[in-house]
């Protein structure tokens, strides 16, 4: 626990409150006093360790709690919502977020001699959380340390940074972060997917396209999609509609009828229904709610 002390230091050292950059290419800290209500947003691929608070995320209708010591990776963008459920001025909501690099984990794997292909198996959620090991805290404090120290940063940084992601890769999380560095594997066809879901999430959604997009027939597209992100396509688009549709709302924009029609819907009923159940509230009833800040980590 010492070295999450040491962590927790280093975050309060050098984050402004919200989300900071580092002169870490990769690496963000996160700090606030605030307790944020949960929203909606895209997780990218990315190691976030908590380090002080609480925090909440909603992966297609699963609710995951977790505070100092845990951490959660994702391999692929994945539509959530997330919130910030215990956080003080005496004990604020702390993390580190390191944005995980495919070339960096494909040279680790090739160094180390790990298979670089896919197993055969069914591929492993991309999503998961973990209790940090000793050797992982060990690792992330001695790579936040480097902030302190220029010389040794620009020394030593990749090298700290490798180490972290070996952690990983050797902890009960490292199936879903081998494959981000697999160039062909299951993981970057579903990628592909995902990707392009994203940029045309207000468009319908034809199966067989998307598949020919991930280059994959479209019943290996939907089992592997459903393992990876335990959501199918049409799952996938709903909730990045209604998340940009919850993010439009919350911002101001009180045309109901308009942000449905924006986001894809052609049926204000629907809309409206398929709102409620997310979020557990009606979108005129969003509305009225303050703006959130939104936070990665």
């Amino acid at each position: 626990m010492d070295r999450l002390r040491d962590i927790r230091h280093a975050v309060t050292r050098h984050a402004r409150d919200g989300l900071t950059a580092t002169a870490l290419p990769r690496v963000s800290v996160l700090r606030t006093p605030r307790t944020i209500e949960p929203h909606g947003g895209v997780l990218e691929p990315a190691f976030i360790l908590v380090v002080g608070g609480a925090k909440t995320t909603t992966l297609n209708g699963e609710t995951y709690t977790y505070g100092a010591g845990h951490y959660f990776i994702n391999s692929v963008d994945l539509p959530v919502i997330g919130g910030i459920a215990t956080a003080d001025a005496d004990d604020p909501y702390m993390a580190v977020t390191l944005r995980l690099d495919p070339d960096k984990i494909a040279s680790l794997l090739l160094d180390a001699g790990l298979p670089r292909g896919d197993s055969g198996t069914r591929p492993a959620s991309a999503f998961g959380v973990g209790q940090a090991t000793p050797a992982l805290l060990d690792a992330v404090a001695r790579l936040l340390a480097l902030l302190d120290q220029p010389a040794d940063l620009a020394a030593l940084g990749a090298g700290t940074e490798r180490e972290v992601l070996w952690r990983l890769l050797t902890g009960p999380q490292g199936a879903a972060v081998r494959q981000i560095g697999i160039a062909d594997s299951r993981l970057a066809h579903i990628t592909r997917a995902t990707r392009w879901i994203r940029d045309h999430y207000h468009q319908p959604l034809r199966i067989p396209d998307l598949a020919a997009t991930a280059a994959m027939s479209s019943a290996s597209l939907h089992r592997h999609f459903l393992a990876l992100t335990s959501m199918t396509p049409l799952e996938y688009q709903k909730q990045l509609r209604l998340n940009e549709a919850h993010t439009r709302l919350l911002n101001g924009n009180h045309h109901i009828a308009e942000v449905g029609f924006a986001v894809g819907y052609t049926s204000p009923s629907q809309f409206s229904r398929e709102y409620r159940r997310m979020f557990g509230t009606t979108p005129s009833q969003a509305t009225q709610h303050a703006t959130p800040r939104q936070l990665q980590g």
